[in-house]
């Protein structure tokens, strides 16, 4: 036969076909964006390692967050910066803290935005490191309480869903036991599952001054080599009480966003994080590659390989892209 029966050209030959026939679909409404709240700053400070991302002062914070909601991005993730930082993290829970402030003024603003809040102390510690420091090493057990409180305290806030990124064992349970007991049975936990040691980390400690001041987080962040481990983490998670799991960062790790898409029937988050986000920006900005085109080729990747969420930086453009 001179020419094949099957010719998959014919399902490319226009713009339209290519739409009916496409296999996976980014929209705003899978999309989460980052927002950076700050005690210590008065205007919108660029953030120099993330170009075209702010930390933002709280009077500024809501109408961040519902010009992302306008564009169909459903949903906020809040990191904050203290006025002050200790050893143990304890401004992270003042009832009004940076955080708690920004939830209530989200929520104030527009209700309907699902307000996520990260719970971790490494933005709160003098020491950079995300549990409580004892003789130079981060104690599990002693976090545990510390992270519990901190959730509690913004889900009293308002907060519809908080997202331990710590990476602490056993911090989901202790977390939802808290909640729970504290009546807040409906707190969604988005776990930070499947967090890893990565390098793409560099800009977002430059955004809330989080760099570790000795040592690193490798005795409890996942070693890049492994996957089985992810597997095991996201199950520890999932028994625990989490309701969505996550995969952090997202490009290195898309085979273990799809094995967590084939493992578990609940919703997979994906973080593209800042290093990612930077890389992007910094070859659009050396006209090295079409922003849009890279940007949304990436975010594809990432809803292909089975993630449901995806947490960007890029979003806002995104969802004007998309449309």
């Amino acid at each position: 036969m001179t020419f094949p029966i099957s010719r998959p050209r014919r399902l490319r030959k226009s713009e339209s076909l290519r739409r009916l026939v496409r296999e996976t679909r980014l929209h705003p409404s899978n999309l989460i964006y980052p927002l950076f709240v700050s005690e210590i700053i008065n205007e919108a400070a660029p953030i120099k390692s993330m170009p075209g991302i702010y930390n933002y002062p709280l009077k500024d914070i809501a109408g961040k967050a519902d010009e992302a909601f306008k564009l169909g991005i459903p949903a906020v993730l809040l990191f904050g910066t203290p006025a002050k930082k200790d050893s143990t993290g304890s401004m992270s829970l003042k009832a009004d803290g940076i955080i708690q402030k920004a939830v209530s003024e989200i929520k104030t603003h527009n209700p309907e935005i699902v307000v996520i809040t990260d719970v971790c102390l490494c933005g709160y510690t003098d020491h950079g490191h995300c549990g409580i420091v004892k003789d130079n090493e981060v104690d599990n057990d002693a976090t545990l309480e510390i992270l519990a409180c901190q959730a509690v305290s913004h889900a009293n806030a308002g907060a519809d869903i908080v997202a331990p990124s710590d990476m602490m064992d056993g911090r989901v349970g202790a977390i939802r036991s808290a909640l729970d007991e504290n009546g807040f049975t409906d707190t969604i936990i988005m776990a930070y599952s499947a967090k890893y040691c990565s390098a793409f980390y560099g800009p977002f400690r430059d955004a809330v001054d989080s760099a570790p001041q000795f040592g690193d987080r490798q005795t409890y962040q996942m070693d890049p080599a492994n996957a089985i481990e992810a597997l095991k983490e996201i199950e520890l998670d999932l028994a625990e009480g989490a309701d969505i799991v996550m995969v952090k960062p997202a490009l290195s790790y898309l085979d273990i966003i799809a094995a967590a898409r084939s493992e578990f029937a609940v919703p997979v988050a994906a973080y593209n994080v800042s290093g990612e986000y930077s890389m992007v920006k910094v070859a659009a900005q050396n006209n090295l590659a079409d922003e849009k085109r890279l940007t949304l080729e990436i975010l594809n990747s990432i809803k292909r390989a089975g993630a449901d969420i995806i947490i960007t930086y890029h979003a806002l453009d995104a969802a004007r892209w998309l449309g």
